[in-house]
Protein backbone atom coordinates (compact mmCIF):
# COMPACT_ATOMS: atom_id res chain seq x y z
CA UNK A 1 0.00 0.00 0.00
CA UNK A 2 1.08 3.64 -1.33
CA UNK A 3 2.02 5.90 1.87
CA UNK A 4 1.42 8.93 1.58
CA UNK A 5 3.26 12.08 3.81
CA UNK A 6 1.15 12.42 6.53
CA UNK A 7 -0.89 15.28 8.62
CA UNK A 8 -1.74 17.09 5.32
CA UNK A 9 -5.59 17.85 5.49
CA UNK A 10 -7.64 16.81 1.99
CA UNK A 11 -9.14 19.96 0.78
CA UNK A 12 -11.59 21.34 -1.50
CA UNK A 13 -9.00 23.46 -2.71
CA UNK A 14 -6.21 23.46 -5.29
CA UNK A 15 -3.36 22.10 -4.01
CA UNK A 16 0.01 23.53 -5.20
CA UNK A 17 3.13 21.48 -4.16
CA UNK A 18 6.67 23.57 -4.44
CA UNK A 19 9.63 21.84 -4.07
CA UNK A 20 12.87 24.07 -3.17
CA UNK A 21 12.50 26.38 -0.91
CA UNK A 22 15.56 29.07 -2.51
CA UNK A 23 14.76 32.62 -3.86
CA UNK A 24 11.94 30.95 -6.22
CA UNK A 25 10.27 28.93 -3.68
CA UNK A 26 9.89 31.39 -1.15
CA UNK A 27 8.57 33.59 -3.54
CA UNK A 28 6.02 31.70 -5.29
CA UNK A 29 4.44 30.31 -1.74
CA UNK A 30 4.00 33.19 -0.15
CA UNK A 31 2.38 35.06 -3.49
CA UNK A 32 0.38 32.18 -4.37
CA UNK A 33 -0.81 31.43 -0.83
CA UNK A 34 -2.70 34.28 -0.84
CA UNK A 35 -5.93 33.45 -2.27
CA UNK A 36 -7.65 30.37 -1.85
CA UNK A 37 -4.87 27.56 -2.72
CA UNK A 38 -3.76 25.01 -0.32
CA UNK A 39 0.39 25.21 -0.38
CA UNK A 40 2.46 22.49 0.51
CA UNK A 41 6.20 23.23 0.39
CA UNK A 42 8.93 20.54 0.44
CA UNK A 43 12.77 20.93 1.11
CA UNK A 44 15.84 18.96 1.96
CA UNK A 45 16.62 21.53 4.73
CA UNK A 46 14.45 23.73 7.03
CA UNK A 47 15.64 27.11 6.50
CA UNK A 48 16.35 29.28 3.62
CA UNK A 49 19.97 30.39 2.41
CA UNK A 50 20.99 33.40 0.85
CA UNK A 51 23.47 32.13 -1.52
CA UNK A 52 25.32 35.55 -2.33
CA UNK A 53 27.35 35.97 0.84
CA UNK A 54 28.00 32.48 1.34
CA UNK A 55 31.62 33.25 -0.21
CA UNK A 56 31.53 35.69 3.09
CA UNK A 57 31.29 32.85 5.68
CA UNK A 58 33.87 30.93 3.44
CA UNK A 59 36.65 33.75 4.63
CA UNK A 60 35.36 33.92 8.16
CA UNK A 61 33.62 37.30 7.57
CA UNK A 62 30.00 36.14 8.60
CA UNK A 63 28.31 33.51 10.34
CA UNK A 64 26.26 30.81 8.81
CA UNK A 65 23.41 31.62 11.22
CA UNK A 66 23.44 35.23 9.44
CA UNK A 67 22.69 33.96 5.81
CA UNK A 68 19.77 31.56 6.95
CA UNK A 69 16.72 31.83 8.15
CA UNK A 70 14.54 29.35 8.86
CA UNK A 71 10.88 27.87 7.04
CA UNK A 72 8.51 27.78 9.96
CA UNK A 73 9.65 31.45 10.73
CA UNK A 74 8.58 32.41 7.28
CA UNK A 75 5.47 30.35 7.62
CA UNK A 76 4.28 31.78 10.88
CA UNK A 77 1.76 33.98 9.03
CA UNK A 78 0.89 32.24 6.33
CA UNK A 79 -2.69 29.96 5.89
CA UNK A 80 -2.89 26.82 4.81
CA UNK A 81 0.67 26.21 4.55
CA UNK A 82 2.12 23.05 4.72
CA UNK A 83 6.30 22.46 5.16
CA UNK A 84 7.98 19.27 4.84
CA UNK A 85 11.80 18.11 5.53
CA UNK A 86 12.20 15.69 2.21
CA UNK A 87 13.38 15.10 -1.01
CA UNK A 88 11.58 14.41 -4.39
CA UNK A 89 12.71 11.32 -5.74
CA UNK A 90 10.34 11.01 -8.61
CA UNK A 91 7.19 13.10 -10.27
CA UNK A 92 4.68 10.37 -11.77
CA UNK A 93 2.84 12.94 -13.91
CA UNK A 94 -0.14 10.89 -15.16
CA UNK A 95 -1.48 10.56 -11.79
CA UNK A 96 -0.50 13.91 -10.52
CA UNK A 97 1.65 12.47 -7.79
CA UNK A 98 5.44 12.76 -6.79
CA UNK A 99 6.93 10.43 -4.04
CA UNK A 100 9.52 12.20 -1.64
CA UNK A 101 11.86 10.81 0.92
CA UNK A 102 8.80 10.64 3.52
CA UNK A 103 6.19 9.33 1.13
CA UNK A 104 4.05 10.93 -2.00
CA UNK A 105 1.89 13.24 -2.64
CA UNK A 106 -0.71 14.44 -4.93
CA UNK A 107 -0.64 17.48 -6.48
CA UNK A 108 -2.86 19.91 -8.69
CA UNK A 109 0.04 22.23 -9.66
CA UNK A 110 3.23 21.17 -9.66
CA UNK A 111 6.05 23.62 -9.00
CA UNK A 112 9.64 22.65 -9.31
CA UNK A 113 12.38 25.13 -7.48
CA UNK A 114 14.96 22.65 -7.02
CA UNK A 115 18.11 24.81 -8.04
CA UNK A 116 21.62 23.88 -9.02
CA UNK A 117 24.44 22.11 -7.96
CA UNK A 118 28.25 22.44 -8.92
CA UNK A 119 28.88 20.96 -12.56
CA UNK A 120 32.56 19.60 -12.74
CA UNK A 121 32.21 18.79 -16.32
CA UNK A 122 32.67 15.02 -15.69
CA UNK A 123 36.31 15.69 -14.38
CA UNK A 124 36.01 12.60 -11.11
CA UNK A 125 39.59 13.70 -9.71
CA UNK A 126 38.26 17.33 -9.32
CA UNK A 127 35.41 16.40 -8.16
CA UNK A 128 36.77 14.06 -5.22
CA UNK A 129 39.87 16.39 -4.36
CA UNK A 130 38.40 20.30 -4.97
CA UNK A 131 36.34 22.35 -2.81
CA UNK A 132 32.96 23.51 -3.90
CA UNK A 133 30.34 26.64 -2.59
CA UNK A 134 27.02 25.68 -2.77
CA UNK A 135 26.34 25.29 1.09
CA UNK A 136 27.20 26.88 4.13
CA UNK A 137 28.24 23.34 5.02
CA UNK A 138 30.52 24.01 1.81
CA UNK A 139 31.93 27.29 2.99
CA UNK A 140 32.65 26.03 6.47
CA UNK A 141 34.65 23.61 5.37
CA UNK A 142 36.41 26.49 2.64
CA UNK A 143 37.06 28.12 6.29
CA UNK A 144 38.26 25.27 7.97
CA UNK A 145 40.40 24.00 4.84
CA UNK A 146 41.98 27.08 4.74
CA UNK A 147 43.06 27.49 8.40
CA UNK A 148 43.86 24.18 8.63
CA UNK A 149 46.33 24.48 5.76
CA UNK A 150 48.14 27.43 7.25
CA UNK A 151 48.20 25.62 10.82
CA UNK A 152 50.05 22.85 8.78
CA UNK A 153 52.40 25.23 7.23
CA UNK A 154 53.63 26.33 10.27
CA UNK A 155 55.05 22.91 11.20
CA UNK A 156 56.85 22.81 7.94
CA UNK A 157 61.07 23.80 6.90
CA UNK A 158 60.46 23.05 3.07
CA UNK A 159 59.66 26.02 1.47
CA UNK A 160 57.78 24.10 -1.59
CA UNK A 161 55.58 22.59 1.12
CA UNK A 162 54.73 26.16 3.06
CA UNK A 163 53.83 27.41 -0.89
CA UNK A 164 51.73 24.07 -1.27
CA UNK A 165 49.94 25.05 2.00
CA UNK A 166 49.04 28.93 1.67
CA UNK A 167 48.58 28.33 -2.07
CA UNK A 168 44.80 28.92 -2.92
CA UNK A 169 43.34 28.16 -6.54
CA UNK A 170 40.19 29.24 -7.56
CA UNK A 171 38.68 27.68 -10.98
CA UNK A 172 36.24 30.13 -12.38
CA UNK A 173 35.94 33.81 -13.12
CA UNK A 174 32.50 34.44 -12.46
CA UNK A 175 30.88 36.51 -9.10
CA UNK A 176 31.53 33.74 -7.16
CA UNK A 177 35.13 33.15 -7.61
CA UNK A 178 35.83 36.95 -8.37
CA UNK A 179 34.14 38.16 -4.66
CA UNK A 180 35.84 35.25 -3.21
CA UNK A 181 39.40 36.03 -4.73
CA UNK A 182 38.72 38.95 -3.54
CA UNK A 183 38.17 38.47 0.28
CA UNK A 184 40.91 35.83 0.21
CA UNK A 185 43.22 38.83 -0.82
CA UNK A 186 42.39 40.74 1.83
CA UNK A 187 42.16 38.27 4.56
CA UNK A 188 46.16 37.92 2.80
CA UNK A 189 46.71 41.85 3.19
CA UNK A 190 45.31 42.49 6.63
CA UNK A 191 44.73 38.86 8.65
CA UNK A 192 47.34 36.16 7.88
CA UNK A 193 49.73 38.53 8.38
CA UNK A 194 48.68 39.20 12.54
CA UNK A 195 47.50 35.60 12.96
CA UNK A 196 50.38 33.79 11.37
CA UNK A 197 53.82 36.46 11.63
CA UNK A 198 55.93 33.54 11.86
CA UNK A 199 55.17 32.81 7.54
CA UNK A 200 56.50 34.68 4.90
CA UNK A 201 53.35 35.19 3.26
CA UNK A 202 54.97 36.62 -0.15
CA UNK A 203 54.70 32.70 -0.66
CA UNK A 204 51.31 32.77 -0.51
CA UNK A 205 49.40 33.01 -4.23
CA UNK A 206 45.84 33.43 -5.13
CA UNK A 207 45.09 32.54 -8.31
CA UNK A 208 42.12 32.31 -10.96
CA UNK A 209 41.86 30.25 -14.07
CA UNK A 210 39.24 31.22 -16.17
CA UNK A 211 38.66 28.94 -19.35
CA UNK A 212 36.45 32.02 -21.39
CA UNK A 213 38.93 34.78 -22.63
CA UNK A 214 37.57 37.27 -19.51
CA UNK A 215 36.36 37.37 -16.48
CA UNK A 216 33.14 38.56 -15.31
CA UNK A 217 31.66 37.48 -18.59
CA UNK A 218 28.14 38.19 -17.91
CA UNK A 219 28.76 41.36 -17.05
CA UNK A 220 29.51 44.34 -19.58
CA UNK A 221 33.42 44.59 -20.88
CA UNK A 222 33.82 47.45 -18.89
CA UNK A 223 32.87 45.46 -15.51
CA UNK A 224 35.40 43.05 -16.96
CA UNK A 225 38.17 45.03 -17.38
CA UNK A 226 37.83 47.21 -13.76
CA UNK A 227 37.58 43.64 -12.04
CA UNK A 228 40.59 42.15 -13.25
CA UNK A 229 42.32 45.77 -12.72
CA UNK A 230 40.84 45.27 -8.74
CA UNK A 231 42.11 41.66 -8.29
CA UNK A 232 45.62 42.38 -9.88
CA UNK A 233 45.82 45.80 -7.45
CA UNK A 234 44.76 43.60 -4.69
CA UNK A 235 47.53 40.78 -5.64
CA UNK A 236 45.42 38.62 -7.29
CA UNK A 237 47.21 36.33 -10.63
CA UNK A 238 44.23 35.85 -12.78
CA UNK A 239 44.81 33.35 -16.46
CA UNK A 240 42.17 33.77 -18.70
CA UNK A 241 41.39 30.98 -21.87
CA UNK A 242 42.94 28.80 -19.43
CA UNK A 243 41.61 25.86 -17.92
CA UNK A 244 42.13 23.69 -15.20
CA UNK A 245 42.66 19.59 -16.30
CA UNK A 246 43.41 17.86 -13.63
CA UNK A 247 44.15 17.65 -9.71
CA UNK A 248 45.21 15.04 -7.29
CA UNK A 249 44.86 17.08 -4.24
CA UNK A 250 48.52 18.07 -4.49
CA UNK A 251 49.33 19.25 -8.28
CA UNK A 252 47.07 21.00 -10.48
CA UNK A 253 47.22 20.41 -14.20
CA UNK A 254 46.43 23.43 -16.84
CA UNK A 255 46.02 23.11 -20.14
CA UNK A 256 48.45 25.08 -21.24
CA UNK A 257 50.47 21.67 -20.13
CA UNK A 258 52.22 24.31 -17.23
CA UNK A 259 51.28 22.99 -13.42
CA UNK A 260 50.92 24.52 -9.88
CA UNK A 261 51.30 22.89 -6.40
CA UNK A 262 48.57 23.71 -3.87
CA UNK A 263 46.27 22.12 -1.58
CA UNK A 264 43.06 23.89 -1.49
CA UNK A 265 41.58 23.92 -5.31
CA UNK A 266 38.16 25.76 -5.51
CA UNK A 267 35.94 25.06 -7.81
CA UNK A 268 33.82 27.62 -9.04
CA UNK A 269 33.44 27.14 -12.90
CA UNK A 270 29.85 26.28 -13.51
CA UNK A 271 26.51 25.02 -12.22
CA UNK A 272 23.73 22.13 -13.49
CA UNK A 273 20.44 21.81 -12.57
CA UNK A 274 19.20 19.22 -9.66
CA UNK A 275 18.03 15.91 -11.34
CA UNK A 276 14.54 15.12 -11.29
CA UNK A 277 13.57 11.45 -12.37
CA UNK A 278 10.27 10.38 -13.95
CA UNK A 279 9.78 13.24 -16.92
CA UNK A 280 10.82 12.63 -20.55
CA UNK A 281 14.31 12.87 -21.64
CA UNK A 282 13.50 15.49 -24.38
CA UNK A 283 12.22 17.74 -21.62
CA UNK A 284 16.14 18.63 -20.90
CA UNK A 285 18.22 20.96 -21.89
CA UNK A 286 22.20 22.54 -21.80
CA UNK A 287 22.85 21.77 -18.32
CA UNK A 288 20.10 19.40 -17.31
CA UNK A 289 18.20 22.29 -17.23
CA UNK A 290 14.36 21.52 -18.00
CA UNK A 291 12.59 22.43 -20.84
CA UNK A 292 9.46 25.17 -20.22
CA UNK A 293 7.28 27.48 -22.55
CA UNK A 294 7.01 31.79 -21.57
CA UNK A 295 4.76 30.43 -18.54
CA UNK A 296 7.73 28.45 -17.00
CA UNK A 297 5.52 25.42 -17.38
CA UNK A 298 7.26 22.25 -18.84
CA UNK A 299 6.76 21.53 -22.65
CA UNK A 300 4.45 18.84 -22.69
CA UNK A 301 2.86 18.96 -18.88
CA UNK A 302 -0.11 20.79 -18.60
CA UNK A 303 0.24 21.21 -14.77
CA UNK A 304 4.19 21.35 -13.67
CA UNK A 305 6.01 24.49 -13.80
CA UNK A 306 9.55 24.69 -13.26
CA UNK A 307 11.18 28.07 -12.12
CA UNK A 308 15.27 29.75 -12.04
CA UNK A 309 18.24 27.93 -12.19
CA UNK A 310 16.78 24.61 -12.68
CA UNK A 311 14.92 25.82 -15.92
CA UNK A 312 15.73 27.26 -19.31
CA UNK A 313 13.29 29.45 -21.51
CA UNK A 314 13.77 30.57 -24.89
CA UNK A 315 12.23 34.20 -25.87
CA UNK A 316 13.04 36.88 -28.29
CA UNK A 317 15.52 38.23 -26.26
CA UNK A 318 17.12 35.31 -24.52
CA UNK A 319 17.06 32.79 -26.86
CA UNK A 320 19.51 30.43 -25.16
CA UNK A 321 17.83 30.87 -22.13
CA UNK A 322 17.90 33.54 -18.75
CA UNK A 323 20.83 33.85 -16.86
CA UNK A 324 21.06 31.69 -13.56
CA UNK A 325 21.02 34.46 -11.11
CA UNK A 326 18.31 35.56 -8.12
CA UNK A 327 16.64 38.10 -9.67
CA UNK A 328 15.59 35.70 -13.09
CA UNK A 329 13.97 33.27 -9.75
CA UNK A 330 12.03 35.64 -8.47
CA UNK A 331 10.55 37.25 -11.55
CA UNK A 332 9.82 33.77 -12.69
CA UNK A 333 7.85 33.20 -9.35
CA UNK A 334 5.99 36.25 -9.14
CA UNK A 335 5.09 36.05 -12.49
CA UNK A 336 3.62 32.43 -12.09
CA UNK A 337 2.23 33.00 -8.77
CA UNK A 338 0.41 36.00 -10.83
CA UNK A 339 -0.74 33.43 -13.56
CA UNK A 340 -2.06 30.68 -11.03
CA UNK A 341 -4.44 33.59 -9.13
CA UNK A 342 -5.04 34.52 -13.09
CA UNK A 343 -6.14 30.86 -14.17
CA UNK A 344 -8.25 30.09 -11.05
CA UNK A 345 -10.24 33.41 -11.93
CA UNK A 346 -10.91 31.97 -15.83
CA UNK A 347 -8.03 34.97 -17.16
CA UNK A 348 -5.52 34.35 -19.15
CA UNK A 349 -2.12 34.02 -17.79
CA UNK A 350 0.88 36.28 -19.20
CA UNK A 351 3.76 35.16 -20.41
CA UNK A 352 6.87 36.08 -18.95
CA UNK A 353 9.22 38.58 -19.86
CA UNK A 354 12.53 39.15 -17.72
CA UNK A 355 13.44 42.84 -16.40
CA UNK A 356 17.04 43.01 -15.85
CA UNK A 357 17.72 45.64 -13.21
CA UNK A 358 21.25 45.08 -13.04
CA UNK A 359 24.19 42.76 -11.90
CA UNK A 360 27.09 43.29 -9.25
CA UNK A 361 30.01 42.50 -8.10
CA UNK A 362 32.19 43.16 -5.21
CA UNK A 363 36.09 42.78 -5.46
CA UNK A 364 36.69 43.75 -2.08
CA UNK A 365 36.71 46.74 0.39
CA UNK A 366 35.98 49.85 -1.75
CA UNK A 367 35.75 47.56 -4.58
CA UNK A 368 33.45 46.83 -6.77
CA UNK A 369 31.44 46.87 -10.45
CA UNK A 370 27.85 47.61 -11.19
CA UNK A 371 25.99 47.81 -14.62
CA UNK A 372 22.69 48.83 -14.29
CA UNK A 373 20.09 50.10 -16.82
CA UNK A 374 20.89 54.03 -16.78
CA UNK A 375 24.58 54.16 -15.80
CA UNK A 376 27.70 51.62 -15.08
CA UNK A 377 29.34 51.86 -11.90
CA UNK A 378 32.64 51.25 -10.17
CA UNK A 379 34.53 51.40 -7.36
CA UNK A 380 32.93 53.15 -3.72
CA UNK A 381 29.89 53.75 -5.26
CA UNK A 382 29.22 50.42 -6.58
CA UNK A 383 30.52 48.78 -3.57
CA UNK A 384 27.82 50.72 -1.66
CA UNK A 385 25.03 50.17 -3.41
CA UNK A 386 25.77 46.31 -3.29
CA UNK A 387 25.84 45.97 0.35
CA UNK A 388 22.70 47.94 -0.24
CA UNK A 389 21.05 45.81 -2.02
CA UNK A 390 22.62 42.47 -0.58
CA UNK A 391 22.05 43.74 3.10
CA UNK A 392 17.76 44.63 2.32
CA UNK A 393 17.37 40.90 0.42
CA UNK A 394 17.92 39.23 3.36
CA UNK A 395 15.67 37.74 4.62
CA UNK A 396 14.63 38.75 8.93
CA UNK A 397 15.73 42.32 10.79
CA UNK A 398 17.86 40.50 13.05
CA UNK A 399 19.72 38.95 10.24
CA UNK A 400 20.11 42.26 8.73
CA UNK A 401 21.34 44.05 11.78
CA UNK A 402 23.45 41.22 12.24
CA UNK A 403 25.08 41.19 8.82
CA UNK A 404 25.18 45.25 9.73
CA UNK A 405 27.28 45.05 12.24
CA UNK A 406 29.87 42.10 11.61
CA UNK A 407 30.57 44.47 8.24
CA UNK A 408 30.76 47.77 10.07
CA UNK A 409 32.98 46.14 12.40
CA UNK A 410 34.96 44.75 9.72
CA UNK A 411 35.79 47.76 8.04
CA UNK A 412 36.23 49.94 11.19
CA UNK A 413 38.86 47.50 12.34
CA UNK A 414 40.45 45.62 9.10
CA UNK A 415 39.62 42.15 10.74
CA UNK A 416 37.55 39.28 11.10
CA UNK A 417 36.36 37.59 14.29
CA UNK A 418 35.38 34.32 12.88
CA UNK A 419 38.19 32.84 12.27
CA UNK A 420 37.58 29.65 14.19
CA UNK A 421 37.88 25.85 13.58
CA UNK A 422 34.74 23.84 13.71
CA UNK A 423 35.40 20.65 14.25
CA UNK A 424 32.75 18.64 16.13
CA UNK A 425 33.08 15.22 17.70
CA UNK A 426 33.09 12.20 16.01
CA UNK A 427 30.93 9.45 16.35
CA UNK A 428 34.84 7.51 17.15
CA UNK A 429 35.40 10.01 19.73
CA UNK A 430 37.93 11.55 18.07
CA UNK A 431 37.29 15.13 18.61
CA UNK A 432 40.51 15.87 16.21
CA UNK A 433 39.08 14.50 13.00
CA UNK A 434 37.59 16.82 10.43
CA UNK A 435 33.36 16.25 10.14
CA UNK A 436 33.13 17.99 6.90
CA UNK A 437 35.24 16.02 4.48
CA UNK A 438 36.23 16.22 1.02
CA UNK A 439 34.00 14.95 -1.79
CA UNK A 440 34.98 11.02 -1.84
Amino acid sequence: MKKYIANIPETDKKRVVIVGGGFAGIKVMRKVNSDGFQTVLIDKNNFHQFQPLLYQVATAGLEPSTISFPVRKILQNEKDVHFRIAEILEVHADEKEISTTIGSLKYDHLILAIGANTNFFGQENIMRYSLSMKTASDAILIRNTILENFEKALLETDDEKISQYMNIVLVGGGPTGVELAGALAEMKKYIFPKDYPELDLSKMRIVVYEASPRILAGMSDHASRKALSYLRKLGVEVYTDTSVEDYDGNMIKLSDKSSLSSKTLIWAAGIKANPVTGLKKENFGRGNRMKVDRFNRLLGYKHIYALGDVCIMESPKYPNGQPQVAQVAIQQASNLANNLHRLKAGKTPREFEYKNKGSMATIGRNLAVADLPFAKLKGFFAWVLWSFVHLFMIIGVKNRLSIFINWSWNYLTYDQSLRVLIKPKRLDGNQNSQTFTKRG
